[in-house]
């Protein structure tokens, strides 16, 4: 039998009591966000999918998605909204967030998920976004149209919404008045070329196309493509980015599910640039590893998917379907050749829970540092993975559940003046950021 969850969060009060005891529970450097839990039926008791990014000038900026609880069902609050905040002192201090698309409560309209940020060269901020419109397919906060909206002033003020135009897939509903279920989770990279946005994204194939052949939800048939933003550079209106789509349709990269190799459990791409050109990918899956790709052309074409090694010949890397972030520790876009790996170090086995049991499994965290390899099969080689941080279990969120648990990193990442920062979600709660050193390179394997 598995563990019991932990009990129900009886009131507004019983979870402000537990924050001063874990805010600081896994050692951030850096607070950008504590909710603030009022008596009423909270919208801000949720908070993931958390990019901050360079804006204009000096100001770091951040986009998220905030809500009472994440809305995966019609029957949960459909409060899910984007919401953004600036630093003027490298992350040490932030403004009160503001909501930039959708609904502030339940009832104030459709919702808005899964916001990413693109900043011209001359310092027009986009931030793209799935709006909602009622229709659900896999999931209910997966499907939705390309939004976007535009700011010339710093996040002052930002443009009306316009629906960015993106390429329809044979995995998507039959039905041309369902949007797509496509989720971009991490910031797109510019590549050192010619400084075109590039990103991966997971695509989740309609119900109306491919059945779910088991009760679990994990079974779900996703897939990894990738898009790049052609004209960003220009300042076109959002509605008028041009994107190109790469590994689309029957080339998506695909992993089979355990049990079921008709059904691919692959998502949540992570990209960083190696030293000489190639793209490097890893993925996200059911098979209790994370798996990778590279791309020899700045990612018109993938190889296939492999699961992912220590090194060439070692034992796999093990973690569950949960994010796994990679990320270029000197913030080279034409990459320094030294990364940070986020996983569990587990396959999903993890405290008596298994590896469906999502909520409760994702955690801890370990850093695993890589290292370019030139000439080697798998191009990046990884040190034992060491422990990042932890929590002691309590969980966090909205009263009248149970909260979250999870150390799901739904994160970004950035390096400024040479310091980086791992920015995160604790238990989909608190957002916060942890400098990574050298130390975690000082004595690794070479």
């Amino acid at each position: 039998m598995p563990p019991t969850p932990p009990p129900l969060i009886a009131s507004a009060a019983e979870l402000k009591a537990r924050i001063p005891s874990q805010l600081h529970i896994t050692r951030p450097d850096f607070v950008v966000y504590v909710p603030e839990v009022t008596g009423e039926r909270a919208s801000d008791t949720g908070n993931e999918h958390f990019l901050v990014f360079d804006g204009p000038g000096d100001t770091l900026m951040a986009v998220w998605t905030q809500s009472s609880q994440e809305c995966y069902a019609p029957d949960l609050p459909n409060d899910q909204h984007i919401a953004f905040a600036t630093s003027p002192d490298d992350g040490v201090t932030w403004t009160k967030p503001r909501v930039i698309a959708g609904p502030r409560h339940a009832g104030d309209g459709h919702m808005a998920s899964w916001a990413y940020p693109l900043v011209s060269r001359s310092g027009r901020i986009y931030v793209l976004y799935n709006q909602h419109i009622g229709k659900s397919d896999t999931f209910f906060h997966h499907t939705g149209w390309v939004h976007g909206i535009c700011s010339d002033d710093g996040g002052a003020t930002w443009s009306a919404p316009q629906n960015v135009p993106v390429a329809r897939s044979i995995n998507d509903h039959p039905d041309t008045s369902y949007p797509p279920n496509m989720l971009c989770w991490q910031k797109p990279l510019r590549l050192g070329a010619d400084g075109r946005y590039f990103a991966g994204f997971t695509r989740w194939t309609s119900l109306g196309v491919r059945a779910n052949p088991t009760p679990d939800w994990r079974s779900h048939d996703a897939r990894v493509e990738f898009m790049r933003f052609e004209n960003v550079d220009d300042d076109p209106a959002p509605g008028d980015l041009v994107l190109s789509w790469f590994a689309a349709n029957e080339n998506a990269l695909a992993v089979p599910f355990p049990g079921h190799d008709e059904v691919s459990a692959c998502q949540e791409p992570s990209l960083v640039a190696l030293p000489d050109g190639r793209l490097f990918c890893v993925m996200r899956t059911a098979s209790g590893s994370p798996f990778w790709s590279q791309s020899a052309d700045r990612g018109e074409t993938w190889s296939a998917p492999r699961r992912l090694l220590r090194r060439d010949g070692g034992e796999p890397l093990l973690h569950p379907l949960s994010p796994c972030p990679v990320y270029d520790v000197g913030g080279n876009e034409s990459g320094s050749g030294r990364y940070a790996l986020f996983i569990h170090n587990h396959d999903g086995h993890y405290a008596g829970w298994g590896p469906a049991d999502c909520n409760h499994h994702r955690r801890p965290v370990f850093l695993v540092a890589g290292r370019f390899r030139s000439g080697a099969e798998q191009p990046v080689w990884f040190d034992e993975p060491r422990l990042f941080m932890d929590h002691d279990g309590v969980g966090l969120g909205l009263p009248g559940t149970p909260g979250r648990t999870d150390l799901a990193l739904y994160s970004s990442f950035t390096v400024r003046d040479g310091r980086a920062v791992l920015w995160y979600p604790d238990r989909k709660f608190f957002l916060l950021g942890r400098v990574i050193g050298e130390e975690w390179w000082a004595d690794g394997e070479r």
